[in-house]
């Protein structure tokens, strides 16, 4: 079974949300589905499909590694504004996934001693290992988002992390790893809705952060400086995938393809046995009475 068996699909998502050269984030519309034609219940079928493709996916590729020398690995990277939804990418997506083979790193803001060191360090401790599926929940883009947008760091240190950012994602490439780089794209309007859910219901306070709405009236300065990370860290060893997002079945339904194409061109195989079958079974049998 391929991601391809999800017929609604149109075009591989690889490309479908592939920002690319000349893409502009105002041109996206965020409830659009690129190279979907679905609609809300098909992403229901679909989306069910693919969790049990992704999770023998995600066998096969621990498998590999552990019964065998492969030295694939998998890194999605979420980013996005406020409520955009990257937890229920989580919860929807790499849910049905065994959670032996996830490595999950939800990066908050940086510590005193991880300010101690460069921007960097405390993501390289947290990249993925052979035949996992690694997932950062918010990343080192933070370092050249929020620092941009709230003044952190001067424009030119911005400019040295572009470039260390670049040639720290080709050397994980090098190294076996498929880096999935992923932006939801939320509008204003549905921002506003979701964070106002939040304070409607007391079963979401817990997810409300009065700081999101001093972040909302940053929108502007965010959008530039997410069309500066498309433009700058965009490679073609790491590029990037923007999703709409003001539909949320679309947005996990659109991760979990990217992540299924993915490991589809991997094609992790299940490792030969290194001893013999035949004779273990004789002796197994043996043992049976």
């Amino acid at each position: 079974m391929t991601a391809k068996s999800q017929v609604k699909w149109t075009d591989d998502a690889l490309t479908a949300l592939r920002a690319g050269e000349g893409f502009r984030l105002p041109d996206l519309d965020p409830r659009a589905t690129p190279g979907y034609t679905g609609d809300k219940k098909d992403g229901a079928v679909d989306l069910a499909a693919g969790l049990a493709q992704l999770a023998e996916y995600q066998e096969r590729l621990y498998a590999a590694s552990h019964g065998g020398d492969a030295a694939d690995r998998v890194l999605l990277v979420l980013q996005a504004m406020d409520s955009a939804g990257k937890g229920g990418i989580v919860r929807h997506v790499m849910g049905g996934v065994d959670p032996q083979g996830i490595e999950l790193a939800a990066f908050k803001a940086p510590t005193p001693t991880e300010l101690a060191h460069d921007f960097l360090w405390r993501i390289e401790k947290r990249v993925p290992r052979a035949g996992y599926i690694g997932v950062f929940d918010r990343s080192h883009y933070e370092d050249v988002l929020i620092a941009r947008v709230r003044e952190l760091a001067s424009p030119k240190e911005i400019e040295r992390r572009y470039d260390a950012i670049n040639e720290f994602e080709a050397q994980l490439v090098e190294q076996g790893t498929r880096i999935v780089k992923v932006m939801l794209h939320i509008s204003y309007d549905e921002q506003g809705e979701r964070l106002m859910e939040r304070l409607e219901r007391p079963d979401k306070h817990w997810k409300y952060n009065p700081g999101d709405v001093d972040e909302r009236a940053q929108w502007p300065a965010y959008q530039e400086a997410y069309q500066a990370v498309f433009d700058r860290t965009s490679t073609e060893a790491a590029p990037w995938y923007v999703v709409p997002a003001n539909r949320k079945w679309f947005a996990r339904l659109a991760v979990q393809e990217l992540l299924l194409e993915t490991l589809e061109a991997i094609d992790p195989q299940w490792p030969a046995a290194d001893f013999d079958v035949a004779a273990e079974k004789k002796r197994l049998r043996a043992t049976m009475g």
